[in-house]
C-alpha cells in the first residue's frame, strides 16, 4: 500500500467529503465544448481509502491523502476524482432525524404495551 496526495484548490472544499470514504477516479474523454464524455470504455477505478484531509490557507491548496494498494494505477491530472460515503459510518443511526408517538387506550379494559416497532425509509439522500 501507499499513500496517494490528491491536491485540489482550497475552493473546492468539499465539506461532504471525511477520512474513511472511498475515493475512485475515471479518465472521461473530452468532447468539445460540451466537456467530458464518458462511454463503456471508460472504466471508474477504485483508487482507496481516504486516511487524512489537509486545508492549507496560506497556500490555497485542499488535499486529500489517499492508502492505494499497489496493483491499482496513479490517476493522472485531469483525471475525475469521485468520492463513495463510508456506508458503515454514515448510515448505522438516524442523526438529526425527530419523530413522536403517542399511544392511547380506548377500550375500558386494561391493556399492556408488549413490544414498539417502526420502520423507515429515508428520503432525503
Amino acid at each position: 500500500m501507499q499513500v496517494v496526495n490528491l491536491t485540489f484548490p482550497l475552493d473546492f472544499s468539499n465539506a461532504s467529503v471525511q477520512v474513511g470514504d472511498i475515493a475512485y477516479y475515471a479518465n472521461p474523454s473530452v468532447s468539445g465544448n460540451s466537456g467530458f464524455s464518458t462511454s463503456n470504455n471508460s472504466l471508474i477505478i477504485k483508487l482507496g481509502t481516504i486516511i487524512d484531509i489537509v486545508e492549507t490557507p496560506v497556500s490555497g491548496i485542499y488535499s486529500i491523502q489517499v492508502l492505494k494498494p499497489n496493483n491499482v494505477t496513479t490517476p493522472t491530472i485531469g483525471s475525475y476524482i469521485m468520492f463513495e460515503k463510508n456506508k458503515k459510518v454514515n448510515s448505522s443511526n438516524l442523526t438529526g432525524y425527530y419523530a413522536e408517538v403517542q399511544f392511547k387506550n380506548y377500550s375500558s379494559n386494561r391493556v399492556q404495551l408488549f413490544s414498539v416497532g417502526s420502520e423507515f425509509s429515508e428520503s432525503s439522500r
